[in-house]
This record gives C-alpha cells, sequence and structure tokens, in this order.
C-alpha cells in the first residue's frame, strides 16, 4: 500500500488578489450586458486606499467604471475605515484604452478563414496552451483537496456576513492536506485556517469558533479523525488584512482558480477577459471535455491539454493523458475529441455560451465544480460513448 499526502488551498473573497478578480469579472460582465460582443483585457491592482484598473477594452457599451467597483468593494464588507479599506473612501483610478488592432484583426478574421465556414472566421486572441482536468474521486469530478478547501472558505464568508462569528473580518485563506492510499483519497491529515478578525477577539475563542462554525461544518465527519492536525491562525493574531496590508493583483490566485495545483496548468489567468481570449474560453473548454469523458466511463482521470496560435482558429494540438486509466489508448480519445467536440474558439462561444454576463461568480471559490457554470454539464456523455464504440471495436 502507497501513501501520499497532497494540499489545495483556496481564499475568502476580501483576499486582495480576489478583490481585483472580482472587480475585473464585474466589469466584464458590464460590458457583455452593453455590447456581447466586447473585446476586454481588464486588470486590476489594490493597495492602501487605492484601486487602479488597465488594460484594454473595445466596446459599444458605456459601464461606469468607478461605480461598479465600489459595488464589489462594498459587497464584499470592506465598508469601513476601520479595516483599512473602504469602498465609499478609496481612490478608484482607471486607464482603459482599445485592442490593439494587430490583435483584433486576427480575432476578427481567422488566418485560415475562407469564406465558406464561420466557425472559421474568429481566430485565438494569443497563442498559448490551456489544461483541463477531472477525475471520479468527488461528485464534482475534481480532486478532493481543493474541493474542501473551497469549501472552508465558502462557510468561513457564510459565517462572516451572517453575523455567526460576528468578530471576523473579509481577509481570509484555507489550506487542506488529503492522504491518499493507492491513488485513493482517505482523510484529512491537516487543515490550516487563517481569518482576519477584530482587535479584541483573543486565538482561544477564534480557534473554539472556527472548528465548530466553519470546519466541522465544511469538511464530512468521516475524512477527520483523530490524527487530523488543525491548524487556525497559526502566528496567533491576524488583524490587519486585506489592501491595508499586502497588494493585489488579477490572476495571482490561478491555483486556487483552477485545481489546486493536482494537475498542470498552462499559465494564463482568466479573470478580466473575454471569451475571445482561449486562455479564459479554451480554459473552460478543456474541462468540459475531460468532465464529460470520465462521466462517460472513458476514464477515472483525465487531463487535456490544448494550444493555439494567435490569429488561427484551429487549435495547433490537443493532447490527452489518463494516467493509465482509460479503457482506450489515450491517442484514441484524442481522435474521439476531434469527433465529438469543436475546439475553434467561435465554436466554443458558442457552445458554452460565452458571451452573457456570467462571470463575477466564476471570480470566488474557483472557476470549476459549481454546477451552475455552462462548461460543468454533462450534456456530452451520451454522444462521447456513442461515438466510443467505433473505438472499442
Amino acid at each position: 500500500m502507497s501513501k501520499k499526502l497532497f494540499t489545495s488551498e483556496s481564499v475568502t473573497e476580501g483576499h486582495p488578489d480576489k478583490i481585483c478578480d472580482q472587480i475585473a469579472d464585474a466589469l466584464l460582465d458590464k460590458f457583455i450586458e452593453g455590447d456581447p460582443m466586447s473585446r476586454c483585457a481588464i486588470e486590476v491592482c489594490v493597495t492602501t486606499g487605492v484601486v487602479m484598473i488597465f488594460g484594454e477594452v473595445t466596446s459599444k457599451a458605456v459601464v461606469d467604471v468607478q461605480k461598479v467597483a465600489r459595488e464589489v468593494i462594498d459587497s464584499i464588507g470592506y465598508n469601513d475605515t476601520s479595516l483599512g479599506f473602504d469602498a465609499n473612501t478609496c481612490a478608484v483610478i482607471s486607464s482603459l484604452h482599445e485592442q490593439s488592432p494587430d490583435i483584433a484583426m486576427g480575432v476578427d478574421e481567422a488566418f485560415e478563414y475562407e469564406g465558406v465556414d464561420e466557425y472559421d472566421r474568429t481566430g485565438a486572441g494569443d497563442q498559448g496552451m490551456m489544461f483541463g482536468y477531472a477525475c471520479d474521486e468527488t461528485e464534482e469530478f475534481m480532486p478532493l483537496a481543493i474541493v474542501l478547501a473551497h469549501a472552508l472558505s465558502k462557510k468561513l464568508t457564510e459565517v462572516r456576513k451572517r453575523g455567526v462569528v460576528d468578530y471576523l473580518r473579509p481577509d481570509g485563506k484555507t489550506q487542506v492536506t488529503v492522504e491518499y492510499e493507492d491513488g485513493v483519497p482517505k482523510r484529512v491529515d491537516t487543515v490550516v485556517v487563517s481569518c482576519q478578525h477584530d482587535e479584541d477577539a483573543d486565538i482561544d475563542s477564534i480557534t473554539k469558533d472556527i472548528v465548530e462554525y466553519v470546519i466541522e461544518k465544511a469538511i464530512p465527519a468521516g475524512l477527520i479523525d483523530d490524527d487530523t492536525k488543525i491548524y487556525v491562525n497559526p502566528t496567533g493574531r491576524f488583524v490587519y488584512g486585506g489592501p491595508y496590508s499586502d497588494s493585489g493583483l488579477t490572476g495571482r490566485k490561478i491555483i486556487v482558480d483552477t485545481y489546486g495545483g493536482y494537475c498542470a496548468h498552462g499559465g494564463g489567468a482568466l479573470s478580466g477577459k473575454d471569451a475571445t481570449k482561449v486562455d479564459r474560453s479554451a480554459f473552460y473548454m478543456a474541462r468540459y471535455i475531460c468532465k464529460n469523458l470520465v462521466a462517460a466511463g472513458v476514464a477515472k482521470k483525465c487531463e487535456l491539454q490544448v494550444s493555439y496560435a494567435i490569429g488561427m482558429a484551429r487549435p495547433i494540438s490537443v493532447s490527452i493523458n489518463t494516467y493509465g486509466t482509460g479503457i482506450i489508448p489515450d491517442e484514441k480519445i484524442e481522435e474521439l475529441v476531434r469527433e465529438v467536440f469543436d475546439l475553434r474558439p467561435k465554436a466554443i462561444i458558442d457552445q458554452l455560451g460565452l458571451q452573457q454576463p456570467i462571470y463575477r461568480a466564476t471570480s470566488n471559490y474557483g472557476h470549476l465544480g459549481n454546477p451552475e457554470f455552462p462548461w460543468e454539464r454533462l450534456d456530452k456523455t451520451e454522444e462521447i460513448k456513442k461515438a466510443l464504440q467505433s473505438y472499442l471495436v
């Protein structure tokens, strides 16, 4: 019997980097509401008393950038000057300009477009490689550690906003270490929760409340045993947090956003980008493909890499790794994927409905595993099973 430990982390919506992701995606939604064809690459940074919004936007929509940013910050809970960051008093600086015409020309009309197939018209907005993954170890088809870490962060925010633990402040982080036996998750080895709190809260009360109202509610009892180690605010104090104590930037939590480090990552961030950016759309499509493949019984775990060249519609490569769990060879699964799924950017946008204002909801607690997201649908399993028959002969 072989044992191994694997760790993933999550953060709450009050974490400085996540403030930035939420503002970027809230702005993206507003631009899409006004103009579904909007092209956006929005970046945000925050520090003590300051929000800066910059990047490229080409859109017919008119958006009050400052108003959107303040609404996001207020909804998170930064609405009191005692927190060191206040939606009502912070400075909001905006510097947005149009997308480069050199990039736009390749997206507007792809290299291989010959005036016949409209899905050949839209080229990828950049080069790069994206990874998708799915496994059968949780009902979300996600690795267990990241599922539990997100559950803890969600619960931490919930008990703060509902006033169950009324001394909590918006910033926080969680971390879960899962023990595997022969590749199967068996128990939680370690839980770490760091939560921002009021000045007068003591560590004993914080530990008791976090265990009772967060950890015991978020993690199934069968996964925790007498040997599970629990650490709450290991430094003993977390009064100063958020942008007051740590600057934030979009795209710095890409492992939290995705698979918790359990599989490869292409390096591209997600928030603030419209769906012509394959960093986002092809990433979602890769997840969609892998989840449907695993749900259809093609493999117990599946990682897919897809790559693109800027200004070209068709992917440069598609690669599958099932880690030896596939019922047919990986190269045959690659053929099956190309048969069932269209990986051209405009086809992805249409298949998953990505020109809609759905992105703010993705900017917290992971872009994956939420059944409300279109790339989490299991609507291709029957088509996969039917296509699979010709590969089983």
